[in-house]
């Protein structure tokens, strides 16, 4: 069985190797997720200038009343279809989408899957 540290090397591996080829410009910013055990939070950042344009998270004022427990695919769809909403008013269409070395799938698909049909394109 692997331990927790060959797990973590494994996923800041995968991290390098996404950020390699994703950067987020201008016309088309990052969309950077990050999953713990109990929330998962999601922010659209513009590498350019430094700058975290759009952030939502199932620990929000938005959502925080509306969910049980932010760590699951339900708060993760939430979560997705928020940042969407958010950008779309900040008149951000595209962006490039950063799974931070998390594998795709589980609530990080749930929440890719949510921004998609919310509107963001990526």
């Amino acid at each position: 069985m692997p331990s927790s540290n060959d797990k973590n090397e494994a996923h800041l591996r995968r991290k390098k190797r996404v950020r390699k080829k994703i950067y987020g410009r201008g016309e088309r910013p990052r969309l950077s997720v990050f999953r713990s055990a109990r929330h998962i939070y999601v922010q659209v950042i513009d590498d350019v200038s430094g700058a975290t344009l759009v952030a939502a998270s199932s620990l929000g004022a938005e959502l925080k009343n509306e969910l049980k427990h932010g760590g699951n695919v339900e708060a993760a769809k939430k979560v997705g279809s928020l940042i969407a909403k958010k950008a779309l008013a900040k008149g951000i269409e595209k962006v490039a989408f950063d799974r931070n070395g998390f594998i795709y799938h589980g609530r990080v698909k749930a929440l890719a899957d949510a921004a998609r049909e919310s509107g963001l394109k990526f």
